[in-house]
């Protein structure tokens, strides 16, 4: 299967801070791909380069065969990459329904209703409809602020954390509830996660960041179990045998 995002040579300094320190992956279409990595790792950063939220010092992004280094973020998400964010992006004192309808409103002008009523069930969202989002709890938000992402249709969703923030026996739900609407949708995915719970039962590949570099990438189960990897992501004492 082709791939849909490819980078090469990323670089990124922030002063004496190298955040990515040339950076080369590619994602293949329809992939579910979990990004790991301490604070501070370069995790963000790379996900904010691929849209147009910082430019790299150096290097390319090619997504679908376009160059991205360059182009805004509107421009970006025009071409069909999506965010959600660690810190749900929402319009507090709107309803749920209402916050699907501004995004809807933003990706395309027509059948407004039809397609919000949806995605409300899509999500598990119906019975929130008619809250302020606001006032509602941090999972729910966090489902609301997918489900904005997914209306404008993309073919790459990026996930800044989608469990942060929610209660450990509502990770699982809220997870399979975004899992199950991306499904068939022909969507690729890429998320940010330090619950490598989720990695494990959610990607189908691991990316590991640290110190700016990719330090690990393949299946959840190699990845996670290397030395690189429990030591510096999961933050495992690893002892070397001499």
């Amino acid at each position: 299967m082709s791939a849909i995002l490819v980078t090469q040579g990323l670089q990124k300094n922030f002063g004496a801070v190298t955040a990515a320190a040339d950076i080369g992956l590619a994602f293949e279409r329809e992939s579910v791909v979990g990004l790991i990595g301490a604070n501070g790792a370069g995790k963000t950063t790379f996900l904010n380069m691929v849209t147009g939220y910082l430019r790299p010092d150096r290097g390319s992004i090619r997504f679908d065969g376009a160059e991205l280094v360059g182009h805004s973020p509107r421009e970006i998400t025009a071409l069909g990459i999506c965010r959600s964010f660690q810190i749900p992006q929402l319009f507090d004192s709107l309803s749920v329904r209402e916050n699907l309808l501004v995004a809807e409103g933003i990706a395309r002008a027509e059948q407004l209703k039809e397609a919000t009523d949806a995605v409300l069930e899509r999500f598990g969202l119906a019975p929130y409809a008619g809250q302020v989002a606001g006032l509602l709890p941090e999972g729910v938000r966090k489902l609301l602020d997918v489900a904005m992402a997914l209306v404008a249709r993309p073919k790459l969703l990026l996930l800044d954390e989608p469990t942060s923030g929610v209660a450990s026996d509502e990770k699982f739900g809220i997870m399979d509830l975004v899992m199950g609407a991306l499904r068939g949708a022909g969507v690729t995915v890429l998320f940010v996660e330090h619950d490598m719970d989720i990695v494990s039962r959610y990607a189908s590949r691991v990316v590991a960041f640290y110190d700016g570099r990719v330090i690990a990438q393949g299946a959840p189960a190699a990845v996670l179990g290397t030395d690189e990897v429990r030591r510096y992501v999961i933050g495992e004492e690893v002892h070397v045998a001499h």
